[in-house]
């Protein structure tokens, strides 16, 4: 009875953890969707909600494939953008998330941590890989990020592997909150920063990273947010020079 509570336990975890997986294995699909919902108010620039949305599914589902296929039949056409995010990013992490549900997790922290430093690197061999190769001798501008992209593969590989051969501590409970909230208010300041403009911008964002702490006074927070507004204000425009936009559009027209 209680090995097959322990063995449901287990599985209920793998489970849950696979599924982490992949949706870390989806995260540059679906930042990329959120991205281009900025572009239908005009905030950025970019490809649409559908086309991004039908450019990746298919790339998943029929791109990625058929290059597979082809490179095996000796074909030397160059696949998209999608298609090697697909290839050389997503596949690998949805393979780890299958071959996860059937190990048995010996230290949380180390698999897990090993398999985020494995994607971290996928993605730095993915964002290089339409950078210059070496030729001969000589190096090219993405000779260094593969090189050091490759080697982090392999060290996450091997934590991660540490994680399923060795008994160590399991993964400790962890609060999104924070992240997550700091992570939106960097994605709002990057959309309303033209519309809106440095000062209303710089305040919301500060606001929102305020958020994800329940400890947050707002009095202060709005103080302290004020202060670091008026600070940007003059720092980027006067001191560096930089030409942006200060109040939203409407005001300015």
């Amino acid at each position: 009875m209680a090995d097959t509570m322990g063995h449901s336990a287990t599985a209920t975890r793998n489970t849950s953890v696979a599924l982490g997986f992949c949706l870390l294995a989806l995260a540059p699909q679906i930042f990329e969707l959120i991205w281009s919902i900025g572009t239908i108010f005009g905030w950025g620039a970019g490809r649409g909600p559908a086309t991004v949305l039908i450019s990746h599914t298919t790339a998943l589902v029929a791109g990625a494939p058929a290059a597979l296929l082809g490179a095996i039949g000796g074909e030397t056409k160059k696949a998209s953008s999608d298609v090697l995010l697909a290839l050389i990013y997503s596949y690998p992490l949805f393979a780890v998330a299958v071959v996860t549900l059937f190990m048995t997790i010996k230290s949380g922290q180390d698999y897990i941590g090993g398999v985020i430093l494995m994607a971290l690197a996928l993605f730095a061999l993915w964002a290089s890989s339409d950078l210059q190769g070496m030729r001969g001798f000589s190096f090219g501008a993405g000779t260094a990020p593969r090189m050091f992209g490759g080697l982090l593969v392999a060290l996450s590989a091997a934590i991660a592997l540490t994680g399923l051969l060795n008994e160590g501590p399991a993964l400790a409970h962890y609060s999104w909150r924070g992240p997550l909230f700091v992570m939106c208010a960097i994605l709002f300041f990057a959309l309303a920063i033209r519309p809106l403009g440095l000062v209303v911008s710089a305040f919301v964002s500060f606001m929102i990273a305020a958020l994800g702490s329940h400890e947050t006074r707002w009095g202060e927070a709005a103080l302290v947010g004020a202060c670091l507004t008026i600070g940007c204000a003059l720092l980027f425009p006067y001191v560096l020079g930089l030409p942006m936009p200060m109040f939203p559009r409407f005001l300015a027209q």
